[in-house]
């Protein structure tokens, strides 16, 4: 099924939303639902021995975390939300709010805690992010898939650790506390997968 595209302008770019079918479902998409903006999460095409065959997803909102389960009869239309996505540069916290320069027109924007999410975790300042708009409103700040950050506080590991598998807890530069192998130790810098906070392994 061809996609097709209605846009409306809001200055200074092109915003709307893309007409295409539950069969163009792909993880990471924006789904303009009523309204409201959702990310599919997961989808699983279904074909029942008796009845049309539909799909079932799992759709995360843009604007509060909800999560939702939601099925649609396959070959539908769905309006797929088309987002810019401009890089940024994380410059200071003020107040609530963090504001981040755009590093093409360096103009600097205040984006909320909430919109942040749980990137402040891995966000050191002069840090790079891209910043998912629509409609020139903040939606989603995506970081590099890894970060190195520096173990501010450990406890001391013990001679044989690297051998034995175990794991500590640890307190990074931006506060948030993560498990490492034994044989880390306090002032290590490290790789740090900003998806989930795992541990990755020293950093060069």
């Amino acid at each position: 099924m061809p996609l097709e595209v209605v846009a409306k302008y809001v200055a200074p770019q092109w915003i709307g939303f893309i007409v295409a079918s539950t069969n163009d479902l792909k993880n990471g998409m924006t789904l303009d639902i009523e309204g409201q903006l959702w990310n599919v999460v997961e989808f699983q095409h279904v074909k029942p021995g008796k009845g049309p065959a539909f799909v079932r997803t799992k759709l995360k909102s843009v604007m509060n975390g909800k999560v939702i389960d939601r099925t649609f009869n396959a070959g539908v239309k769905i309006e797929i939300a088309i987002l810019e996505k401009r890089e940024m540069q994380y410059l200071y916290k003020d107040g609530d709010d963090y504001v981040f320069m755009d590093l093409k027109t360096y103009d600097q924007t205040s984006i909320s805690a909430d919109t942040v999410g749980d990137a402040v975790n891995y966000m050191l300042e002069n840090t790079d992010a891209i910043v998912a708009v629509h409609e020139g409103n903040p939606l989603y700040i995506e970081l590099a898939a890894s970060v190195p950050l520096t173990i501010t506080y450990t406890e001391p590991g013990l001679q044989g650790d690297r051998s034995s598998g175990g794991t500590k807890p640890a307190t990074l530069e931006t506060g948030i506390e993560i498990q490492v192998p034994l044989f880390i130790k306090q002032d290590e810098k490290v790789l740090v997968d900003t998806r989930d906070g795992s541990y990755l392994g020293r950093a060069n």
